[in-house]
């Protein structure tokens, strides 16, 4: 059983840098588009960036472009995801989610499975 599992989540101060970090275990090495997603208390969750399993190919959300950077080290099957000058709309909880599409869509319907997500907080 593939499970993914996300872990680097915590308090930060705005304008903050925080990592996130992504592990996936239960298969072996492939092609796979992995993506990170987020969730704020009381709102849809919305696609925060995805990276392609040859990791040329990235796709962020206009809401973190500059400030986000996804990256992978598909030896480690580990993908991250460097977030600097945080803000408070930043705050909630991220998920990673994995797809066997080659492209980096933003469509959270084609990921499957998802990691069982880790908070950000953001405040002063």
């Amino acid at each position: 059983q593939v499970r993914l599992v996300e872990s680097g989540g915590g308090l930060v101060q705005p304008g903050d840098s925080l990592t996130l970090s992504c592990a996936t275990s239960g298969r072996t090495r492939g092609t796979y588009t992995m993506a990170w997603f987020r969730q704020a208390p009381g709102k849809e969750r919305e696609f925060v960036a995805a990276i392609g399993w040859m990791a040329d190919k990235t796709n962020y959300a206009d809401s973190v472009k500059g400030r986000f950077t996804i990256s992978r080290d598909s030896a480690k099957m580990t993908v991250y995801l460097q977030m600097g000058d945080l803000r408070p709309e930043d705050t909630a909880v991220y998920y990673c989610a994995s797809t066997s599409i080659s492209n980096p869509s933003a469509v959270s319907s084609v990921y499957n499975p998802w990691g069982q997500g880790t908070q950000v907080t953001v405040s002063s």
